[in-house]
């Protein structure tokens, strides 16, 4: 099992940047793939995934602007959000995959201030 805490979200005018991060209880080496998912009151989507490989995926909304990244001597994973947009409103969830097993965080708001 492994507990997931998210921190990094907030206000942000358009053009901002914000990083959010992804704090494991145990070491993210022992995890197949870590992600960064949104949820609004329509959908909830995949934002990144990176595998424990280094391998990184990203939706089409958010390629050139976001960037997940991982620090494994922090048991930590990021994501780098630039150029926020209003669409980028929502709450950000960092889910760990493990073969069967997916565990979720708790979620971090990310609001566009406009």
């Amino acid at each position: 099992q492994v507990q997931l805490v998210e921190s990094g979200g907030g206000l942000v005018q358009p053009g901002g940047s914000l990083r959010l991060s992804c704090a494991a209880s145990r070491s993210i080496d022992s995890i197949n793939a870590m992600g960064w998912y949104r949820q609004t009151p329509a959908k909830r989507e995949l934002v990144a995934v990176i595998t424990r490989g280094g391998a990184t995926n990203y939706a089409d909304s958010v390629k050139g602007r976001f960037t997940i990244s991982r620090d494994s001597a922090k048991n930590t994973v990021f994501l780098q959000m630039n150029t926020l947009q209003p669409e980028d409103t929502a709450v950000y969830y960092c889910k760990a995959e493990n073969g069967p097993f997916a565990y979720w965080g708790q979620g971090t708001q990310v609001t566009d201030s406009s």
